[in-house]
């Protein structure tokens, strides 16, 4: 086998790694928890979670709003009602799902006997 056609031929760039970008990876993710600028643990928690409830209220209005639209004709995609349906659905069952973590962590904490 002859190898002398490859020699030129720089191997790294074929066999990279690909690169992720998101907003998780440059931490500008409103749900990850970095206590900062004097705030504790808890407040930052705290806020992530009003976050959280501003975002699931504005996936519902933003699905309502689609609601309208089709019912008012102003728009044939039923897929576009559909997709905004489910990411206002997605969001409460998220929502919820952690309020229910908070309230799970709270009871835990108030049976603790000291």
């Amino acid at each position: 086998m002859d190898f002398s056609l490859v020699n030129g031929v720089d191997f790294n760039n074929y066999f990279k790694t690909p690169s992720i970008s998101s907003g998780l990876a440059d931490g500008n993710d409103p749900l990850i928890i970095n206590p900062g600028e004097g705030n504790t643990t808890f407040q930052t928690a705290f806020d992530s979670a009003l976050n959280l409830i501003s975002e699931a209220n504005a996936y519902s209005n933003a699905a309502e709003e689609e609601e309208i639209k089709f019912a008012l004709g102003e728009t044939d995609s039923i897929h576009d009602l559909q997709i905004a349906q489910q990411k206002a659905n997605v969001s409460l069952q998220y929502t919820v799902a952690v309020r229910d973590a908070f309230l799970s962590a709270y009871k835990e904490i108030m049976n603790i006997q000291i």
